[in-house]
């Protein structure tokens, strides 16, 4: 489902814009659209690649995760 959305834009960019399309034989919106869905495949690489980073940094790691519960108070106690 598309949704409408409204953006306030200068006009001498707006025609540069307008100018771009045109070129590249294609509306404002479908600039707009590609940019959107550019932005969002990069942001999705790059959290893919943050998660397989981790998790090959996890695989490799010797720290060792036991059944400790810490309280508050311990997570809170000074050293004096």
């Amino acid at each position: 489902m598309t949704r409408n959305i409204t953006v306030a834009v200068d006009s001498q960019l707006l025609k540069k814009v307008r100018k771009i399309a045109v070129d590249k034989e294609t509306t404002v919106t479908g600039l707009i659209r590609e940019y959107l869905e550019t932005l969002v495949l990069r942001e999705d690489s790059v959290k893919k690649e943050i998660i397989s980073e981790l998790s090959a940094l996890l695989d490799r790691s010797e720290a060792v995760v036991g059944d400790q519960k810490w309280t508050r108070d311990d997570l809170h106690d000074t050293i004096p």
